[in-house]
């Protein structure tokens, strides 16, 4: 399943820590606090269990929007949608 990861950490250190949680479960930064990937479940749950163990609730905010094929395809991108340094062809792909 396609998943959208976004993200708005407070401090450096816990937001590295959630850089690669995104990246060790197979998610690809599209933006600065933007990934996307396909994930299992499974992933999807370590995302979400690992990921409030990290954040300081009362400031931080992690947003998990799983999303079927025929629904991305109807997403809608303006401007620089992507930060090319940062977009992998396997997500760009998605798109075509």
């Amino acid at each position: 399943m396609l998943v959208w990861a976004i993200y708005d950490i407070s401090k450096n250190k816990i937001r590295t820590k959630i850089v690669k949680l995104c990246k060790n479960v197979g998610l690809y930064r599209v933006q600065k606090s933007v990934f996307l990937g396909k994930l299992e479940p499974n992933d999807i749950d370590e995302l979400k269990v690992q990921s409030g163990d990290l954040i300081d609730e009362k400031t931080d905010s992690v947003y998990i929007f799983p999303m079927c094929d025929a629904d991305f395809k109807k997403a809608v991108l303006l401007g620089q949608a992507f930060d090319e340094a940062l977009v992998t062809d396997q997500i760009k792909e998605l798109f075509i």
